[in-house]
């Protein structure tokens, strides 16, 4: 009961269950249509890029949203370019700019670590989110969620059928990048909760849980965003009550989610083959 004890008094506990429960959910539902896009490499190579403008953004002394939108946005373009204006396919792509980005994000940071301790970014630490924080989270989960309600028809069929998209007047491209904004949005809002390098499981992880129980679109998204926020809600629960880095807790957690429904799960789960064997046998 320390945990829960410790939430009724102290406000910092507070913002940071409701900052992760927040992550997760927005997480979960940009995560739905990166998975079934196929786009998992993008959202690990834009949770990556946006390293840069973190570093740039604690060496000019402004807050890290704003360098780390405007280097997930230059990523996004930097690689759709070099797609679109070369014989470079996708993965190679992502290949260049990921890394690039991520040399010159260490490069900064062992620059910038003489003023600032940038590790929380890396790994994640939610018991440090600020008042800020919070709200920044807030704006881009309301935004992130209208934008779904809105224009859920066109992302449906884009994501879907690019083919009848375009049939249907659909501009493709511009979808294409406004869920690369959505998720480089979603990435930053996710830096304090997991960091950096864990950005991706919450994207994919919960998604991924998801794909396996439904085949329709609108069940996955939010049966994703509620795997999100309970991997969210169980990683800071044992983060706090083993003083354990918040970011890879509920990295496992959702990890943990997934195993279960792999194994368990009616349609997709590996045990049910293995006893109907075992019955016939």
């Amino acid at each position: 009961m320390t945990f829960l004890n410790d939430l009724m008094v102290y406000e910092y506990l507070q913002k940071a269950l409701i900052t992760s429960i927040m992550v997760g959910v927005i997480s979960g539902v940009i995560g739905s249509f990166i998975v079934l896009r196929g786009m998992s490499l993008m959202g690990d190579a834009i949770s990556h890029a946006v390293l840069p403008g973190i570093a740039i953004s604690y060496m000019l002394g402004i807050s890290y949203f704003y360098g780390a939108v405007v280097a997930g946005v230059i990523a996004a373009l930097g690689i759709g370019a070099i797609n679109q204006n070369s014989r470079i396919k996708t993965d190679a792509s992502i290949g260049i700019v990921f890394s690039t980005a991520l040399a010159l994000g260490i490069i900064l940071i062992t620059k910038a670590q003489s003023a600032t301790d940038l590790t929380q970014i890396l790994f994640g630490n939610v018991l440090h989110v600020r008042t800020s924080d919070m709200w920044i989270t807030a704006g881009v989960s309301v935004f992130v969620l209208a934008v779904v309600v809105v224009f859920y028809k066109e992302l449906l069929i884009a994501t879907f059928d690019e083919t009848m998209a375009k049939v249907s007047g659909l501009n493709t491209r511009f979808i294409h990048y406004g869920l690369m904004v959505m998720l480089t949005l979603v990435s930053v809002a996710s830096l304090q909760t997991v960091g950096v390098i864990l950005v991706v499981s919450l994207l994919i992880t919960p998604a991924s849980t998801a794909y396996l129980l439904t085949n329709r679109l609108p069940v996955m998204i939010v049966m994703s965003a509620s795997f999100g926020a309970a991997a969210a809600v169980a990683g800071i629960y044992y983060s706090y009550n083993h003083d354990l880095p918040s970011g890879p807790v509920i990295a496992i957690a959702s990890a943990i989610l997934f195993v279960l429904v792999l194994i368990f799960s009616p349609k997709q789960g590996l045990i049910w083959p293995l006893l109907r064997k075992v019955k016939r046998a």
